[in-house]
């Protein structure tokens, strides 16, 4: 995350980011100092995606499902880039994967996927023999240390099903923020049918809870492993092996190593199945049929070769959903080759989820050959991973709103309205931080001309991240282009359409976009902001209500201007309307003839609800104050360099702006005395700064104060433990005292003012 030093120890945590049993599990529970179904994060909680009009969930095809088994798991480092992820518009549900016993997710991949309506879930695993006792532990939960017995013995007695690791399960979801959890057990059940059939009842069990804990939205996946009688054999599909395993479960996770012919023989066998009496019947959606991005057995090699595995499971006409293991092969694959960089990786990456930048690059497939026995199949030229899974957008910015300042959750820099106030030389990494990339501007944008019926041709355009220049965050959007000389008469004035953003908009309703930009190149460009509706087969055009162009406003830090637009869709119907947002980019030419190349910085883009009415009173988010508890690490003696580390508390308030004269005719009028806007702002970070002073009462300007970093690491609430190597390059090590200034950034992307945030004074 962006932290200023190095070395840092802030990773140190009261909270468990793992269990490695599930004795140890039920150790923490008991030594735990609140209770396990306290919240203390500050996490996004699940927002689900809506479906567009005229499209139904089931009508959708299958679903993706990514699984992140990257190098142990919990290895993001504060202080250098790592692997991200930045396509979950293609992505349904994902799984942060470990091989402890129970892997939770940590807190920024929870809020970068709940960002964009994607479920997020841990992982119960059991492999290796030692983890056979714990099998069984499960199913019968804790038993006491005293002598215990049943009251009368039974002969017909089997295997008990305790609700224990179910409910206990449950509640650690709710409190870290996540949506459920694959379980994946890859030892023998030595209990044979009887533990197998205990273990079915216990799935339904962990699901029950889930539901009743996290939310109706919660995800319980069984993972192709053991089979009916105990033995561990996968089987690649499902079948009557491991049916009662699917049964109680939400969804299906197989084995990758099938051959060809088999997810074919998983959909018909699903359709096969009588489920007249069923609970909760079975769709095709809730299979996911496995693939390796490393290739290890998967048909067609993985890699950039996954596209032959992917055409067998045919997820939009079969309606099959795909589990995807082990993305991170972008990274790890290539991480030690020379000339490797992050910039190249995000290239490489690119390529295997959106395909090539240049419209017929051939992108090379690597060999592959069938195993023995399996059907001859042809595959054509390679397709991205895109190809097969439609981009959903984000939750309604109804339901939440939306912002993005184009962050893949890795960077070089801070920026905070347009001014650095952090660079380094070895980077960071804060999944908190990921925002949407632009999902409409990779591989290439898709321009068209706006407003007519142009007949040139469209200018070249390519878009990239900037790492060294932003708004807000370590990067912005930029989008060049390069415009061809032209002939006709009304070419000194022209106006392209930019498509950045998916966006889903519930028709009636109001919302407010904001775009903040600034443009480089010789030409006069004036840009403006517009929103434009994809939905197929509605004529639907958006009522523009208020809109305030870039040269009507003042310029902003660093050059950039602020744009803005009010809209809604005043026609009727069921279901929300899929929608782009972006730029109407109108650029004046002295000498239309000639070839003219410029480029669009965007640093941020958002879409919220507006109040109902005018007269609605605003809220403004404020922080009313802060408090600093010294702390030292453990083992470590009070110095210099420690003097002032400890961790920084606040607390945020509303304001409501000044106080109106009540102006009432009568006891009787129907008009309210004011009526407050319930869409209150929430804060996406908090940056935290530092000024040493002598604690003799001089005047202190927060403008002087140094950037030592932001939350998000920890998902902890209005929360932030200062590190001694945050201020090891800032403190003077004669200063009496130092003053800590939190500064709140919003869910719209609006810094607070240093009028609505607050310090604290600390003593040497």
């Amino acid at each position: 995350m962006p932290l200023r030093g190095t070395g840092h120890s802030s990773l140190v945590s009261d909270e468990a980011p793992y269990f490695r049993s599930l004795a140890e599990l039920d150790q923490w529970v008991a030594t735990s100092k609140s209770s396990i179904t306290k919240r203390p994060r500050d996490l996004l909680p699940y927002t689900p995606r809506k479906p567009a009009q005229g499209v139904s969930e089931k009508a959708a095809g299958g679903k993706l499902l990514v699984c992140h088994d990257y190098k142990g798991g919990y290895t993001e480092s504060p202080t250098s880039p790592s692997y991200t992820f930045n396509f979950w518009g293609y992505c349904d549900t994902f799984i942060y994967f470990a091989h402890h016993r129970i892997t939770i997710p940590p807190p920024g991949w929870i809020t970068a996927a709940h960002r964009q309506g994607v479920k997020m879930l841990g992982t119960l695993i059991f492999e290796h023999a030692e983890s056979e006792a714990d099998c069984l532990r499960l199913l019968v939960g804790p038993l006491p240390q005293s002598q215990t017995g049943p009251a009368k013995s039974n002969a017909n007695m089997t295997l008990p099903v305790s609700t224990h690791y179910a409910q206990t399960l449950a509640e650690i979801a709710y409190q870290r923020g996540f949506d459920g959890y694959l379980l994946n057990i890859e030892v023998p059940l030595r209990g044979g049918v009887e533990q197998t059939r205990a273990l079915t009842l216990w799935i339904a069990l962990l699901e029950r809870e889930l539901k009743r804990t996290v939310g109706p939205h919660a995800h319980v996946l069984w993972y192709d492993s053991v089979i009916v009688d105990g033995q561990l054999r996968w089987q690649d599909r499902l079948n009557s092996l491991n049916l009662p395993f699917f049964l109680p479960s939400t969804g299906f996770f197989s084995n990758y190593t099938w051959p060809s012919q088999y997810p074919n023989t998983t959909a018909q066998y699903l359709l096969s199945l009588d489920q007249d009496s069923a609970t909760h019947p079975k769709q095709l959606q809730d299979v996911y049929v496995g693939v390796d991005v490393w290739g290890r057995g998967s048909h067609g090699g993985g890699g950039f070769g996954l596209y032959k595995a992917l055409t067998h499971i045919d997820p939009k006409f079969l309606g099959l959903s795909v589990a995807l293991f082990g993305h991170a092969w972008t990274w790890e694959s290539e991480q030690d080759k020379p000339g490797w960089s992050w910039h190249s990786w995000w290239d490489y990456e690119r390529k295997l989820w959106l395909g090539p930048v240049k419209k017929g690059e051939v992108v090379q497939v690597p060999d592959w050959e069938p195993r023995a026995g399996e059907p001859a199949c042809q595959h054509g030229p390679f397709m991205p991973i895109s190809d097969f899974f439609p981009l959903h957008p984000p939750p309604n910015p109804a339901d939440l709103p939306f912002f993005t300042s184009f962050s893949p959750g890795v960077g070089w820099s801070w920026f905070v309205r347009g001014t650095n106030v952090l660079r380094t030389d070895h980077g960071w990494t804060d999944v908190d931080k990921c925002t949407s990339v632009g999902d409409l501007v990779f591989p290439r944008p898709a321009l068209s001309w706006d407003g007519s019926d142009r007949n040139e041709t469209l200018p070249e355009a390519t878009s990239q991240l900037s790492m060294d220049d932003a708004w807000l965050g370590g990067s912005s959007l930029v989008v060049s282009f390069s415009v061809p000389g032209s002939e006709a008469e009304d070419a000194f004035f022209r106006c392209l359409w930019l498509p950045i953003q998916t966006l889903s908009i519930t028709p009636g309703k109001s919302y407010r976009m904001s775009a903040v930009l600034k443009t480089n190149g010789p030409v006069d460009v004036d840009v403006g902001i517009s929103v434009k509706a994809l939905a197929s087969g509605l004529d639907a055009e958006f009522d523009i209500t208020h809109a305030q162009s870039a040269s009507g406003t003042a310029p902003l830090p660093g050059g950039w201007t602020e744009v803005e637009v009010d809209f809604n869709l005043p026609i009727q119907g069921e279901g929300d309307i899929l929608s782009a947002a972006g730029l109407v980019i109108g650029f004046a030419c002295e000498d239309p003839t000639q070839a003219v190349d410029f480029s669009v910085h965007v640093g941020a883009l958002s879409v919220f609800l507006n109040p109902p009415t005018p007269d609605h009173t605003v809220v403004q988010p404020k922080i009313i104050w802060a408090d600093h508890n010294l702390t030292s690490l453990p083992g470590e003696q009070k110095s210099d360099s420690t003097r002032f580390a400890g961790r920084l508390t606040w607390g945020t308030a509303f304001s409501l702006g000044p106080v109106p004269t009540i102006q009432l005719t009568s006891p009787d009028d129907t008009r309210p005395c004011w009526v407050i806007d319930e869409n209150v702002p929430g804060f996406l970070y908090f940056n935290v700064y530092v000024l040493a002073h002598g604690a003799e009462g001089v005047a202190l300007a927060p403008e002087d104060a140094t950037f030592i970093g932001t939350t998000g690491l920890d998902g902890r609430e209005n929360y932030f433990f200062v590190d001694p190597a945050c201020l090891a390059s800032t403190q003077n090590t004669t200063a009496k005292a130092v003053r800590f200034y939190v500064q709140g950034v919003t869910d719209r992307g609006r810094v607070l003012e240093w009028e609505d945030c607050a310090f604290v004074d600390v003593l040497a």
